[in-house]
């Protein structure tokens, strides 16, 4: 057996590795996002001819780990992709979406000029990726399932709904891919299972420098909520649809019962996230809230439909909370909502999850006191603020007590997802700690297994 790794190589996205045995089977699918020259990977030629590949196999539904299925699959991939059935069902969601985002930009760059391709194309279009969809294979978390001689079963990775960490393998040869570890802490998602052991392991870095803050997520909410609310302000809250939507209106839930904020209204500006609301409810054992929890929480909130409701909602002169994708401000409605309430200095844009290198997300995080949107300069005067205890990632301690359950040591540990400075920190803590052979691998190195 032969592992590629064509993406997730000292950054955090793009997650794409290539098990070659007697099939070729692609894990993970992600679009790379961030740095422009990650970016421009995009629009390569894929590394391997897509008609070779015999099948793709994800650990979750975010779009770094899914976002470039519509273009395997226009360019020439016929085979299954295997998920776990809330990973296929949120696929279905993230991707139309994202096609649907693709084909938005385009059209906003050819109308007002700013790009400097004639005319702009999307990266893919709605209908790309619907086209996929007759390809998607749901399995369960636990069940064996084949393609060639390659063996492969999911464990629950914790993280977001339906992900797992997956282990494959081939003759007397076993590899375990972590996926994106979750927390035991998580509020909403069932935390991530112990794994045995394997030969070689992959595992994610994007919080291997790092520890959370140890503060409940719920009280940082409350310190912040009520900062902005003394002031008049609004809090605009970037957040994955999957994922920290979830866990943050699960917080602002329970402090409202607890009158621990004021009644001040909740605007949930994304549909991707109001359709995983519904799956929620429709899937009970798959996740930590119980039904009438879930009721309340979609009984507070207002949802926004229609971009003209979008843009109304900027006009309201009175303290709010809007949460709205993308988590890194990358796309989606979060950027009206920037562009619109970033120059006022009552006002807070409020990050809860991991800003990639390049992103807006991360120019703010950094101070930036402009961004470009939309082609233009949007001054920041408004104040920025992160919250990495509502993160969906495990930290390094966390991720080391997951390692610490292996039962079997691995003959070699391959750290991707993480920015180099991440990996390479991991690289040394687990060194120190288990004494285990530790690589980062390059951009579309082999390894023979």
């Amino acid at each position: 057996m032969e592992i590629q790794f064509l993406g997730a190589t000292k950054t955090v996205t793009g997650s794409k590795y290539l098990l070659k045995a007697d099939k070729k089977v692609l894990v993970d699918c992600g679009l790379f996002q961030g740095l422009k020259e990650l970016r421009l990977r995009n629009w390569d030629s894929f590394p391997v001819a897509p008609a070779t590949i015999d099948a793709v196999v994800l650990t979750h539904a975010h779009l770094d780990h899914t976002g470039y299925l519509p273009l395997l699959v226009k360019n020439g991939f016929r085979g299954k992709i295997y998920g776990t059935h809330l990973t296929v069902e949120l696929c279905k969601i993230l991707l139309l979406d994202s096609g649907h985002l693709q084909e938005e930009e385009a059209n906003r760059a050819n109308k007002h000029g700013y790009s400097k391709h004639k005319p702009a194309m999307p990266l893919y279009t709605r209908a790309d990726a619907e086209a996929l969809f007759p390809q998607l294979q749901a399995v369960s978390f636990h069940q064996d399932f084949n393609i060639g001689d390659l063996g492969f079963r999911f464990n629950r990775a914790g993280h977001i709904l339906g992900a797992g960490s997956l282990i494959a393998k081939h003759q007397n040869t076993s590899i375990i891919f972590s996926g994106d570890l979750g927390r035991d802490t998580d509020p909403c998602v069932l935390p991530p299972e112990d794994n045995l052991g394997a030969d070689y392991l992959v595992i994610e870095s994007t919080y291997g420098d790092r520890l959370h803050e140890k503060i409940d997520s719920k009280e940082s909410l409350r310190v912040v909520v009520n900062r902005v609310f003394e002031r008049g302000g609004t809090v605009i809250i970037p957040a994955f649809a999957v994922g920290r939507t979830q866990t943050i209106l699960y917080d602002i839930y329970i402090l409202k019962q607890e009158g621990k904020i004021p009644n001040i209204p909740i605007f949930l500006d994304s549909p991707m996230a109001q359709d995983v609301t519904e799956i929620m409810l429709k899937n009970p054992t798959e996740h930590t809230l119980d039904k009438p929890t879930c009721i309340g929480i979609s009984k507070m909130v207002r949802y926004v439909n229609t971009v003209d409701e979008s843009k109304q909602i900027d006009n309201y002169q009175y303290p709010k909370i809007i949460i709205s994708a993308s988590g890194m401000a990358t796309g989606g409605r979060v950027l009206h909502h920037i562009r619109a309430l970033a120059g006022d200095s009552r006002n807070m844009i409020l990050f809860s999850g991991y800003q990639a290198a390049g992103t807006r997300g991360d120019s703010l995080m950094h101070g930036h006191k402009e961004v470009k949107i939309f082609g233009g300069f949007v001054t920041v005067n408004a104040e920025v603020v992160a919250l990495s205890n509502i993160s969906a990632h495990a930290d390094y301690q966390e991720m080391l007590g997951w390692l610490n359950k292996i039962k079997v040591p691995p003959r070699k540990v391959f750290i991707t997802h993480g920015e180099l400075h991440a990996a390479e920190a991991l690289q040394a803590k687990i060194k120190e700690t288990f004494g285990w052979n530790c690589v980062v691998p390059e951009y579309l190195q082999n390894e023979m297994l």
